[in-house]
C-alpha cells in the first residue's frame, strides 16, 4: 500500500503521528476495518493552545492529556465519560486549524490497519448555502479513541457529505440496556450514538461507537415516505409518543442545513397513514439489525 502523506501536520510536536519510513519493499499484509469511539473531548476539556494550522494530535498517556488540556464540568447535555484507560486506548484528535467564521467542521469517518500502519480517513466542510455565519473565529476539531498502538498513523483526506440520518426508540419509563437506542447513518460509516438520556434528542455531542459501512443513508433514504420529506426543516409528532409508557420511534433527517425531526407513536394512532406505519416498521427493523 503507497503511503499517503499530506499536509496534515504533527500538533504539539508530537511524535506518534510520524510517517515512518516509505520502504515500498514492506509487505504490511491486508487492510482490515478498525472500529473507533467518538470522544466528545469538549464536553469535558478545553484546549489549552488552539492550533492556528491544520494539525493532528495523538495522546497515549495521562501526562501528555494534561499538557495539551484543560479538564472542566461537563457542559453537554448528556455526561460521558470523561476519563480514558491509556493501557488500552489512545486519544486521536484532528484540528482544520483558525477559521474566518463559524460552519465549518473537520470529522474522522474511517479508519483500516495493516501490519503496518493505521490509516484514519477524515473530511472537512463548509459552511452550507443559507446557513447562519458567525464571523467569530472558530477552530474546527474531532477527536476519538482507537486501541493502543505502535504503529505509524497516517491521515487520508477524503470528500463526503455531511447528510446523515438518525434513527432511534426509546422508552421513558424503562430500566436496562435497552432503553434508548439510537444509530445515525451515514453514507460512509454507521455509529451507535450512546450518549442518551430520556428526554434527549441532541446528538451533536454524542460519544459514539462507529462502523465502517458505505451507502446505509442513501438506501435508507428510499423508505422516507413523501409527506416527511415535504415537513423539510420542520418538526412533527405522531400521536403520543411514550405517552402512557409504550415508548416511541425517533427519525431525524439532516440535509444541508434543514433539519427534520419525527415522533412517532408505538402504538398506531390515527393520524398515521399507511405509509407511516410502514415507515415505522422500517425503522424498527433496521435498529434491530445495528444492536
Amino acid at each position: 500500500m503507497k503511503k499517503l502523506m499530506l499536509s496534515l501536520f504533527i500538533a504539539f510536536g508530537l511524535g506518534a503521528c510520524s510517517l515512518g519510513n516509505d520502504d515500498m519493499n514492506v509487505d504490511c499484509g491486508a487492510n482490515t476495518d478498525l472500529g473507533f469511539t467518538g470522544f466528545p473531548l469538549l464536553c469535558n476539556y478545553a484546549i489549552k493552545t488552539l492550533p492556528e494550522n491544520p494539525a493532528a494530535v495523538v495522546v497515549t498517556a495521562q501526562d501528555k492529556m494534561d499538557l495539551l488540556f484543560t479538564k472542566h464540568e461537563n457542559t453537554c447535555p448528556v455526561a460521558t465519560d470523561a476519563n480514558i484507560d491509556f493501557s488500552k486506548n489512545m486519544l486521536v484528535g484532528i484540528f482544520s486549524g483558525m477559521k474566518a467564521t463559524s460552519g465549518y467542521s473537520i470529522k474522522m469517518t474511517s479508519i483500516v490497519q495493516n501490519n503496518c500502519e493505521i490509516v484514519i480517513s477524515y473530511y472537512e466542510s463548509g459552511p452550507q448555502p443559507g446557513e447562519n455565519i458567525s464571523t467569530t473565529a472558530t477552530y474546527p476539531s474531532d477527536f476519538i479513541l482507537i486501541p493502543r498502538s505502535n504503529k505509524t498513523i497516517i491521515f487520508n483526506k477524503t470528500t463526503e457529505s455531511s447528510d446523515n440520518i438518525i434513527i432511534g426508540s426509546y422508552f421513558g419509563n424503562c430500566a436496562g440496556s435497552d432503553c434508548q437506542n439510537f444509530f445515525q447513518l451515514n453514507d460512509f460509516n454507521i455509529l451507535k450514538l450512546i450518549s442518551t438520556a430520556t428526554g434527549n434528542f441532541n446528538f451533536d455531542q454524542s460519544a459514539y461507537f462507529a462502523k465502517t459501512k458505505r451507502g446505509d443513508y442513501t438506501d435508507f433514504t428510499k423508505s422516507i415516505p413523501t409527506e416527511i420529506y415535504a415537513l423539510k426543516g420542520q418538526t412533527k409528532t405522531y400521536g403520543t409518543p411514550d405517552g402512557a409508557d409504550q415508548g416511541g420511534i425517533f427519525f431525524q433527517l439532516k440535509q444541508g442545513t434543514s433539519v427534520t425531526k419525527i415522533f412517532i407513536d408505538n402504538n398506531d394512532t390515527e393520524d398515521q397513514s399507511a405509509e407511516i406505519k410502514t415507515f415505522k416498521k422500517a425503522i424498527r427493523d433496521k435498529i434491530t439489525s445495528l444492536k
